[in-house]
């Protein structure tokens, strides 16, 4: 299971999904992230209450970026997820 992220005031926080990636790919895509400094995942459950094999079966990422994250921290995340969206598909953003 994921550590839960803190919320410390100076973090900013942004949600993002991508509706057909798999499982796997998402760990993938956390395990990516949390090697950028400043920056911390989670991953969100998914919340439909009926199985869709064509769905993915997480409900989404939780980025937390800290108050260390540079400029180029947040560029870098942007690169990565754009790598994933490439292939996977568009990222879009959670409320």
């Amino acid at each position: 299971m994921d550590k839960q992220i803190a919320s410390p005031k100076s973090a900013e926080f942004q949600q993002l999904y991508c509706p057909t990636l798999p499982l796997a790919v998402y760990r993938e895509v956390a395990a990516h992230l949390r090697q950028v400094s400043g920056v911390a995942v989670e991953l969100l459950p998914q919340s439909s209450q009926t199985f869709d094999y064509c769905q993915s079966q997480v409900g989404g990422l939780r980025l937390c970026y800290g108050s260390e994250a540079t400029p180029a921290a947040r560029q870098r995340v942007q690169q990565i997820l754009a790598y994933y969206g490439d292939r996977y598909g568009e990222w879009l953003v959670l409320p």
